[in-house]
């Protein structure tokens, strides 16, 4: 007679009904009811029982059997956490309001140094320039010269046409003329005298014109002045004794 396997499990493996009766839980494995046999279920099929794979009533607890998990319930410590989120919250708050204001800070201190090295940049460009082009003024006061006396023609023409429009371009401006009024920031008198036919001070003769670079006066024009025969009451001036003047 071979081995007899025992079934002590309180539930039907195949009917999954509880079982009944004194010697219910000793039944052979494949009977069911009083002894009539069943069908066998998987562990029968596998010739293993719950016993032999590690399973009791014990080790499964009303929980396992309906699947139900307990209920969640916030601990102490959880409740309690909101205030220090809210202020930990501020604080990052504060802080990038702080990192805000020192990046606008940095970006408005980038654009002033921009703005300044630009301006700095233009005024060493405009000094360098000046610079060059006051080297260059003794010789357009000699072509200058040389195209009143009617001596600048041929190659030396083209050379002195092509001198003076490069400087034109470097922005170099040439004033000074005949009737202009006497402006003493950008005008040097050499001579002085009076004209009935003036009304204000006026240049009637010009030795040399005057050079500028933007608002730079490279050098001022040198030019002869006359200023008004009368006086302020109509009287003329070169008539009263030099006492009177």
């Amino acid at each position: 007679m071979g081995p007899v396997i025992r079934n002590n499990r309180r539930i039907d493996p195949v009917t999954g009904q509880p079982r009944r009766g004194k010697h219910a839980a000793s039944q052979p494995v494949g009977t069911s009811g009083a002894g009539r046999p069943g069908p066998a279920g998987p562990q029968a099929r596998h010739g293993r029982t719950d016993e032999e794979a590690g399973i009791t009533d014990e080790g499964t607890g009303n929980d396992e059997i309906s699947g139900a998990a307990p209920a969640f319930t916030p601990s102490k410590g959880a409740k309690d956490s909101g205030p220090a989120e809210s202020s930990a919250v501020k604080e990052l708050q504060n802080q990038l309001a702080e990192r805000t204001a020192d990046v606008q800070r940095l970006q408005a201190e980038y654009a002033n140094y921009r703005k300044r090295v630009d301006r700095d940049r233009a005024t060493v460009r405009e000094q360098a320039v000046a610079s060059a082009l006051s080297e260059l003024l003794p010789v357009l006061d000699a072509i200058g010269q040389a195209r009143e006396h009617g001596e600048l023609s041929g190659g030396f023409k083209s050379v002195a046409d092509s001198l003076q429009a490069a400087v034109g371009k470097l922005g170099l401006l040439s004033y000074g003329q005949r009737g202009d009024a006497f402006d003493p920031k950008i005008h040097e008198a050499l001579t002085h005298t009076y004209s009935p036919d003036v009304v204000e001070d006026t240049c009637i003769e010009i030795f040399q014109p005057g050079y500028k670079v933007g608002e730079r006066t490279l050098r001022p024009a040198r030019v002869a002045v006359a200023a008004p025969a009368t006086g302020a009451d109509g009287g003329d001036i070169a008539e009263r004794p030099s006492g009177d003047l």
